[in-house]
């Protein structure tokens, strides 16, 4: 087993994967940048080293200074997390090359799955269905003679990243031009390349992903599903385990389980993967992408399976094999989560920077929270907005509604900032929801103008100003006291209990 683990990201991921190392004995170091010197997980860790400035160029995206922090520091190998470097391949090479184990798949597997266009070739090769589409790049001209065979209405997609990035929907002809060119240009600002393919767009689906593991000796299980089909921009807020879907056609469910298990079985797949799906009604899916690393979303699967996703990829990668097979798995109860995020959902979910005042988790019961931040933290400009993981498991899906609900009702976070909790609030006590109508456009067609609803100011809000209060009349006192020190006649002149009129 190895003897320390640099975690090579930021936030709650990385205190999430330190909590897992120290439970299993093993020392951790955490880089920084200079805006999270004082972040909860680098106080956490037992060692942490400042990467450099805030931009994440100059501090998380740096493989040099990464791979050089851990061979200074005696580092045997490298948890990524995920975003920033978690899908690079030539990270995950360097990281090789410089004898350290990288915690995740090989390099080749993640180049040849980070690719749109080469996952569905690779998917299209073993009988995994993919959605029509024309991937075989060239000029405007072709692709938009191509739009005509894949039909509309369609995607154009960036054949690199994801996260909803260089995505446009095109519904009529006449907008493709511009939409290729837009969805061209913030694929190379977001990815480096520009490279863009054609989907066929398919209308209110479910977005399910399998959750897939692999060791190094050929094994490889999937641990169910996630539903992840509420999203804002193309990005998940919610999400949970089992699938309302998949709970009304176990059928379903099997057939994109084995699809899943023959994804990673065509790249030799190894540690932690989710294979991605967009399923109907009627029973069809479509292969949507990989990802070749742990999700955001992975606590509901930890939840109903019982497995510790992140243990299991430390022990996989320093080589032990899968302790289960596909017959011992199986889901009990239900999990959801909620993404915490500063934004702003009435004003287009606008990031929102500023200075948290206070944080007050819920606690009860079946209640998690993984968490980058604590009372007295600022949110920056510089990274993504999310703050926290908020997931809940119950006996079924009404009791995980039930509280999550409560759940958010405790999620107190006070300061200069917009926080989404309230509007997760309504989202899970939309009657939609609750029937469990979870499409991806979901958000659009039931809460298209939400606005925040006017409430009664809570206990910890009039708690919080009389604290301020206070400590505003004490700092005047403290200044009159300094201005009049030398007035021999102040009764600030000694701390002798005295009392104006008494």
């Amino acid at each position: 087993m190895f003897n320390k683990i640099l975690i090579a990201n930021r936030g709650e991921i990385a205190a999430r994967i330190i909590r897992a190392c120290k439970e299993m004995g093993i020392k951790t170091v955490a880089v920084y940048s200079e805006a999270d010197a004082l972040a909860p997980y680098v106080w956490l860790a037992d060692e942490a080293a400042l990467l450099g400035p805030a931009p994440s160029a100059e501090s998380y995206l740096r493989i040099d200074k990464i791979i050089d922090i851990a061979q200074q520091l005696a580092c045997d190998a490298i948890h990524p997390g995920y975003g920033f470097l978690a899908e690079n391949a030539e990270f995950a090479e360097a990281v090789a090359a410089a004898g350290i184990t990288f915690i995740g798949p090989t390099a080749a597997t993640i180049r040849t799955m980070g690719s749109k266009t080469a996952a569905r070739s690779a998917m299209e090769a073993v009988g995994v269905p993919v959605v029509p589409g024309y991937q075989e790049g060239g000029s405007d001209d072709e692709l938009i003679k191509a739009a005509a065979d894949v039909g509309f209405p369609l995607l154009v997609k960036a054949t690199a990243g994801g996260g909803g990035k260089g995505m446009r929907i095109v519904h009529d002809p006449t907008e493709l031009p511009s939409a290729i060119n837009s969805a061209k240009s913030e694929a190379l600002n977001s990815f480096g390349d520009e490279q863009i393919f054609l989907e066929r767009l398919i209308e209110q689906p479910h977005h399910i992903e399998f959750q897939i593991f692999g060791d190094q000796y050929g094994t490889i299980v999937h641990l169910y599903e996630r539903e992840c089909s509420i999203q804002r921009r193309h990005q998940k807020i919610v999400e949970e385990a089992p699938s309302p879907l998949l709970e009304q056609n176990t059928d379903l469910r099997q057939r994109m389980g084995q699809a899943a298990v023959a994804a990673a079985q065509a790249t030799g797949y190894v540690n932690a993967g989710t294979v991605e799906f967009l399923a109907d009604d009627a029973g069809n899916f479509y292969f949507l992408e990989m990802n070749t690393r742990l999700q955001v979303e992975h606590p509901v699967t930890e939840l109903v399976t019982g497995v510790d996703l992140v243990k299991l990829q430390i022990r996989i990668a320093a080589g032990k094999p899968l302790p289960f097979t596909q017959t011992d798995l199986s889901q009990r109860g239900h999990a959801i989560e909620c993404r915490i995020y500063a934004e702003d959902p009435a004003n287009g979910f606008l990031p929102s920077i500023g200075q948290i005042h206070l944080v007050q988790e819920p606690v009860g019961p079946g209640i998690r929270v993984d968490s980058g931040v604590t009372s007295g933290d600022k949110v920056s400009i510089h990274y993504d907005p999310m703050l926290a993981k908020l997931i809940v498991l119950g006996d079924n899906r009404s009791d995980a509604i039930a509280k999550m609900l409560h759940a958010l009702r405790e999620y107190v976070i006070l300061g200069d900032l917009v926080t989404n909790i309230r509007y997760l609030w309504d989202l899970l006590d939309h009657d939609a929801f609750r029937a469990g109508h979870t499409t991806t456009d979901f958000v659009e067609h039931h809460l298209p103008t939400w606005q925040s609803a006017q409430a009664e100011v809570p206990d910890e809000v009039l708690l919080a100003a009389a604290l301020t209060e206070l400590t505003t009349c004490r700092t005047q006192q403290a200044d009159i006291a300094l201005q009049t020190v030398d007035d021999p006649f102040s009764p600030w002149k000694e701390l002798s209990g005295f009392r104006i009129g008494a």
